[in-house]
């Protein structure tokens, strides 16, 4: 009976045949302990000379890293081993040798496994990372479903961008100026005009010049946009949101976070509601700190950092200044130098994972916006029909999925939260 590792819990005391690498293996004479990856988990297959042939023996001493193989054995309980399972072997049959596999078990450079990143992604930690990964998505079109949402795709290809076009990167669309798109947002106004709540899940791409271990070129965003909704109310979303993802991998990833050696603790906190604090708070705070900062900065690293260690939960931080937020973004009615818009800030140092607001619905204040930042009336008349036919409240946010990852895995970098990252010096592999 052929299973996964997943499954074989289902089969103790059966005999079952899975299909596996050789992750590593040890031997003691008489015995030979294999460790086997299927891609759905690890697990030990032990091998006893005087139960198997001496060829099956053989083949198990002289077997390399990485060799695939079918393994066929008996299931066991064992409370030492991670998954709770053991294979004791029975046979084994060959179907391809590995020979010199560059990623052995001692230590290893981050740019040597950078460059081998096609075959890093089978190590036990960063299979656990990309299955964390594959289950925040997993809950998040759980979630919006179960909320009412309706997955839209907008254009990777744009014409305009959501926040000008200076860090964009510029191809040609036959005889007209495009751009690789930073955010599907505008696009999603739209949709919600449409269908009232909807979601987006894509790729958007970034040309900045950055080295931090917080930013990619390339990375993926969950972007929902919701008609007659205020930035409170948006919030509420946001914060429900990220607890629903959170305790969905608590449930789901046990395995893969005690792999990562994750403190579970910290995440079991994350449950709505959030703390929220304005930006007029978080600078007066910065500066009793320490911090060399003024009101109508933007903050760094530093600061949300220094702000994330007062909270054990992320943190929102609301109504900044209009100057540094996008041109869509809602002034608040008390008080026009601010936006309604908030920053969703990670625990422990991981930075903003959400950046959200209520966005401008009246059409004059919109036309506005656009001379005060020099868009183009042409490429953006699509955008100001949403404002002249039928105009609503509404708001929006968007989450970025490697940082998220990053957090709840307890990364040190984000570019082992995707499989293979696009960085400042990297388009390889």
């Amino acid at each position: 009976m052929k299973t996964t590792i997943a499954q074989i819990g289902q089969h103790v005391g059966e005999t079952v045949t899975i299909g596996a690498w050789l992750a590593n293996k040890r031997s003691s004479g008489k015995i030979a302990f294999l460790q086997l990856r299927d891609g759905t988990g690890f697990i030990q297959g032990v091998v006893v000379k005087a139960e198997v042939s001496e060829e099956v023996f053989s083949l198990a001493k002289e077997m390399t890293q990485e060799s695939s193989l079918y393994v066929s054995g008996t299931v066991r309980e064992d409370d030492r081993a991670p998954s709770g399972y053991e294979l004791t072997v029975t046979s084994l049959e060959l179907i391809s040798e590995a020979k010199d596999y560059p990623i052995t078990p001692k230590e290893h450079g981050t740019e040597f496994l950078m460059d081998h990143r096609h075959l890093w992604l089978r190590s036990r930690r960063q299979h656990a990372i990309m299955r964390v990964r594959n289950e925040i998505i997993r809950a998040t079109y759980e979630f919006f479903h179960k909320e009412g949402f309706v997955k839209v795709d907008p254009p990777i290809l744009t014409g305009s961008s959501a926040e000008g076009t200076t860090n964009l990167f510029h191809t040609k669309y036959f005889e007209e100026n495009a751009y690789l798109s930073q955010s599907g947002q505008l696009y999603m106004e739209a949709a919600a005009m449409a269908l009232g709540k909807v979601f987006s899940f894509g790729p958007t791409f970034r040309a900045e010049k950055s080295k931090t271990r917080r930013h990619l070129i390339e990375f993926w965003m969950i972007e929902p946009e919701m008609a007659f909704m205020d930035h409170n109310e948006s919030l509420e979303v946001q914060e429900n949101y990220v607890s629903y993802v959170v305790q969905s991998v608590l449930e789901n990833c046990k395995l893969e976070l005690k792999a990562l050696e994750r403190d579970v603790s910290r995440l079991e906190k994350v449950q709505a509601p959030f703390p929220r604090i304005t930006y007029d708070e978080a600078v007066a705070f910065l500066k009793e700190e320490g911090h060399e900062i003024e009101w109508g900065e933007d903050f760094g690293a530093p600061h949300e950092t220094a702000i994330a260690e007062k909270y054990e939960k992320p943190v929102f931080i609301t109504h900044y200044p209009a100057e540094i937020k996008a041109f869509y973004m809602k002034p608040d009615p008390e008080r026009e130098e601010v936006v309604l818009c908030a920053d969703l800030i990670a625990p422990e140092g991981y930075g903003e994972i959400i950046g959200g607001s209520q966005r401008i619905d009246d059409e004059k204040l919109l036309k506005q916006r656009y001379e005060e930042h020099n868009l183009s009336d042409d490429a953006y008349k699509w955008y100001m029909d949403l404002r002249t036919y039928g105009t609503v409240p509404h708001s929006g946010f968007g989450l970025g999925l490697e940082r998220t990852v990053g957090w709840i895995c307890g990364t040190e970098h984000v570019r082992e939260t995707i499989p293979f990252p696009r960085l400042l010096n990297r388009l390889y592999p």
